[in-house]
């Protein structure tokens, strides 16, 4: 689960090679220090900035951008170094860029892996007159590497930063990255552009949120991804960046460092950080994407499948449903936007029309009053037609890309089923749905989460106030959770290669039996359904000891030696009628799995309805916030990571009639079977 910090908190890290991303809306300067155990950088080679952007173990951005990517190897780092701080300074020297982060959006700091999974996100708030900032710093404790949100300001700039670092010359070397920049060494780089009219869709920004997780965007569900950043739950439980206090100097108390002092060693210039994505077989560059057939004189080049960026097809189709998102999300904005604004200016025109007695009435009023509505028809209507130009051309390539997606991403009624075959390898994502506008009907955007989840899932069993459930009865909406949530658990067991995925089901009253029966029918689960008290206590009790088993062996160093037999594949637990038949120690074993659970590759899917545990008062939010929050029926529960919009979410169920999920199963079972 991304950890989400607030000023002063820290993380664990449980990978050496990362990556910063570091997103600020308008071009700053990323530059980082290298320090000892007291904190202080030991001379000017112990920094990485655009004009000497590398260092053994990190590189930085030679440019000042909206957007970096800083590389780190701790791994690689000198013995001596126990410290990186990561910088952000705005450009001077110009005058015509902001001179303060006070009058700028707020800087937004991730830390991924090198497969893009959020390890921890810190926004730095509350920075008013400072051009410099301490955004977050790595550190060295007992041998292990962790992560503190720092968001420490200098309103004297970079110069300011870099004395409080300890370095003699931090006004020599202030300047000289502040020429490096000025002079064209590294060049600022604007925000990325919107798209354009003629199909040429930018995939820069898919591309990067392949790693990100959620949409949406925050520690968020990415919505397509859990990436890079997607739809993020809305409501009374927002899990949104944490407000944090004042950013201006205040010091920040750090861990005293348990290793003993050495005599620091200035790092060497090196070359750029080695990394690979972990996933990719070789270094070959990727193949070309699919070229779309020469387009009609004044048309748009017919859409195609795949013409995103990536290493494989799965990859590109994967960025290709990020950017029909990401781009349905601003057309529908600038639509909204551009409404607005002839609602405005109607109101003001109308108003001074108004406003004047000798209008108010008569000829010269109504002429006023009918010329207001018509510029503002006019208006509306222009925002129309640019609204449904762009939704045709993404009708267009949402009608070539479903045809052309694997099973992992597909809707059960497309055809990849019916020649399915249990992968050998886990996929990028998962379907969990479709989302969709209300300007946008009929249109429907896949909604894919990264893989393995990072979250649990929470499948509504309750009232959610949406229209669709004016026609479906409590007991339904009961029964259709539990059918949508035997669909998403056939799904996770068909994306995953034989025997690394295992389904633990507790359905304490047996209510469940019904619907999950094609589970068990199909032989795919690890038991039958727990039951009874004891039933709940004895699967809640594995699962417990099995999380606190990987934790042990992974912080000891000796995740190779666990005992001889153990299952180290992904773990699901799906629990039914949530909270009946869980006394106090099983809620809170359940909040430790929710919690600890996934990091470690045991996941939650729970179908309950929050109504039902009102009981327990505020013990079970930190729950249903950890929680991805999935319905059964149509609802718009969903935000996106740009402009809030409310998405509704659709289940992906199977037709009704179809065999595919038997089928599937079936195949999972066999499978499963030889290869015990």
């Amino acid at each position: 689960m991304t950890a989400e910090l607030v000023r002063g908190q820290n993380h664990p890290l449980s990978t050496v090679r990362l990556e910063i991303r570091i997103s600020a809306g308008t071009p700053v300067v990323a530059a980082a220090t290298l320090s000892d155990e007291n904190g202080r950088a030991q001379g000017v080679e112990w920094v990485a900035h655009p004009g000497s952007p590398t260092l053994p173990g990190l590189e930085v951005s030679r440019q000042a951008a909206a957007d970096h990517r800083l590389a780190v190897d701790l791994d690689a780092m000198p013995a001596s170094v126990h410290r990186v701080n990561v910088l952000l300074s705005l450009p001077s020297g110009d005058g015509r860029g902001p001179a303060s982060f006070g009058s700028v959006p707020a800087p937004a700091v991730k830390v991924t892996g090198l497969d893009g999974a959020e390890v921890a996100t810190y926004t730095v708030t509350g920075l008013s007159a400072e051009s410099a900032v301490v955004a977050l710093e790595l550190y060295r404790r007992q041998g292990a590497w962790k992560v503190r949100a720092v968001g420490q300001g200098y309103a004297g700039g970079l110069a300011e930063l870099l004395t409080d670092q300890g370095l003699p010359q931090a006004h020599q070397l202030a300047a000289g990255i502040n020429d490096a920049v000025a002079q064209g060494l590294a060049r600022s780089v604007p925000a990325p552009p919107p798209r354009t009219t003629d199909n040429d869709r930018s995939r820069q920004a898919a591309a990067s949120a392949t790693g990100s997780g959620h949409p949406a965007g925050t520690t968020s569900s990415t919505v397509p991804t859990g990436g890079p950043t997607g739809p993020v739950p809305t409501g009374p439980a927002p899990t949104g960046p944490v407000p944090t206090g004042p950013g201006a100097t205040g010091s920040v108390p750090t861990d005293p460092a348990a290793t003993q002092s050495t005599s620091p060693t200035p790092p060497t210039a090196g070359g750029p950080v080695d990394y690979v994505h972990p996933r990719r077989q070789n270094a070959a560059p990727p193949p070309p994407p699919p070229t779309a057939p020469p387009a009609q004189p004044g048309q748009p080049a017919p859409p195609v499948a795949g013409d995103a960026t990536g290493w494989s097809m799965e990859e590109r189709l994967y960025n290709q449903v990020w950017g029909m998102f990401e781009d349905l999300a601003r057309t529908t904005a600038a639509y909204r936007s551009a409404v607005d604004f002839a609602d405005t200016r109607m109101e003001r025109e109308l108003d001074q029309v108004l406003s004047d007695p000798r209008s108010r009435i008569g000829g010269q009023g109504d002429a006023a009053r009918e010329a207001a509505q018509a510029r503002h028809i006019q208006l509306v209507d222009q925002a129309r037609e640019a609204l449904e130009r762009d939704l045709t051309q993404l009708g267009a390539e949402s009608d070539v890309v479903e045809p052309a997606l694997p099973p992992a991403y597909a809707r059960w009624d497309n055809p990849v089923w019916h020649g399915y075959r249990v992968p050998m390898e886990l996929p990028m994502a998962l379907r969990l749905g479709d989302l969709h506008l209300p300007e946008s009907d009929p249109l429907r955007i896949p909604m894919l989460v990264r893989l393995p989840l990072e979250r649990g899932l929470w499948i509504d069993s309750g009232s959610t106030g949406s229209s669709e459930e004016t026609f479906v009865d409590s007991h339904e909406l009961r029964h259709l959770a539990l059918v949508s949530a035997v669909a998403h658990t056939a799904r996770l067991l068909a994306v995953y290669p034989a025997g690394e995925f295992t389904v633990h089901v507790i359905d304490p009253a047996g209510s469940g039996a019904t619907a999950f029966a094609p589970l068990v029918q199909a032989g795919v689960l690890a038991a039958p359904p727990a039951a009874g008290a004891a039933g709940v206590a004895d699967v809640l009790g594995r699962l417990t000891q099995r999380v606190d088993l990987v934790q042990m062996a992974v912080r000891g160093g000796a995740a190779d030696s666990l005992p001889p037999g153990f299952d180290t594949s992904q773990q699901l637990l799906v629990v039914n009628d949530f909270p009946h038949g869980f006394d106090d120690r099983a809620v809170n074993q359940l909040r430790y799995l929710a919690d600890e659970g996934p990091a470690v590759g045991v996941h939650l899917m729970l179908v309950a309805d929050r109504e039902d545990a009102a009981g327990y008062g505020p013990l079970l939010d930190p729950l249903w916030r950890g929680l991805l929050r999935l319905t059964p029926v149509p609802d718009d529960h969903l935000a996106d990571p740009w402009v809030g919009h409310a998405w509704t979410y659709e289940p992906a169920l199977v037709p009704p009639g179809s065999q595919v999920l038997q089928q599937v199963l079936a195949q999972v079972a066999i499978a499963r079977t030889k290869r015990t």
